[in-house]
């Protein structure tokens, strides 16, 4: 099957990077011709001379090109996409918007990683229109399952998602600094205070997914009858740690809603 990226990113480079190249021929293109063409030969793929190329070349397009100059680029290749399924990662466009610029007719899957595409652990969203065939929803999936583990959910909750998979890094990593911080505060080298938190939370979170278990019952079993981690699980609690996190997860939504 032929794919083609429309956009050459960090995202898109570490989508094809994780492809089977045996199962998808991988076509790129982008508006600068020599960067791709470096990218093309880094990552093994083929390059179009340009957009329109590329459509015509491809099965499945995957748009991955910034949200506000996705318009021209459409307008460039809608009449390149019949038959066709079209993949787009640019958020903020709803599957109605890309409909309006495009075709009415034309199978469309909207989706959303995360940062952690680039480490190929990306919490990826993905959505399709009323039109999409179960196979080709399946070739969506498995196109994406390579930089990490999807999640198909209804269009109504990429705001929501966008705040607790899309957003949420950017919070744990404070949460993971202010743990370091602690740790300095108490007489420890940051840079092996910060090593042991990111090895600890990364390692919490692996035994919360394999437990199946509730995660407070998990801080029930950490914490022991008077002993040092409720005393610091009641601090948090008197801080407002949670409705700190619902809050900002609320913030998050509210300004992705308004955009």
């Amino acid at each position: 099957m032929k794919i083609g990226f429309i956009g050459a990113g960090k995202m898109a480079q570490a989508i094809i990077s994780g492809l089977d190249k045996e199962k998808f021929e991988v076509y790129i293109s982008s508006r600068d011709f020599e960067k791709t063409s470096i990218i093309a030969k880094n990552l093994g793929v083929n390059q179009a001379k340009d957009n329109i190329e590329l459509a015509k070349s491809v099965d499945v397009v995957i748009m991955s090109v910034k949200p506000q100059v996705m318009p021209k680029v459409l307008t460039e290749v809608k009449d390149y996409l019949e038959g066709k399924l079209m993949l787009s990662i640019a958020a903020g466009l709803t599957l109605e918007n890309l409909a309006d610029l495009t075709s009415k007719q034309l199978e469309i899957v909207r989706i959303m990683p995360n940062i952690n595409a680039t480490i190929k652990e990306s919490t990826t969203a993905i959505c399709p229109n009323e039109l999409v065939a179960d196979s080709n929803l399946e070739i969506a999936k498995e196109i994406f399952s390579s930089i990490g583990q999807i999640f198909q959910i209804e269009e109504k909750d990429f705001s929501t998602f966008s705040a607790i998979a899309g957003s949420s890094p950017a919070f744990i990593y404070i949460f993971i600094d202010a743990l370091s911080r602690a740790g300095v505060l108490h007489g420890m080298p940051k840079d092996l205070a910060t090593e042991i938190v990111a090895s600890t939370v990364s390692a919490s979170a692996n035994m919360l997914a394999q437990s199946g278990e509730n995660p407070w019952a998990l801080v029930d079993k950490v914490s022991s009858p008077g002993g040092t981690t409720v005393e610091g699980v009641v601090s948090l609690e008197e801080n407002r740690f949670v409705a700190s996190v619902i809050d900002a997860v609320t913030k998050t939504i509210e300004k992705d809603k308004r955009l």
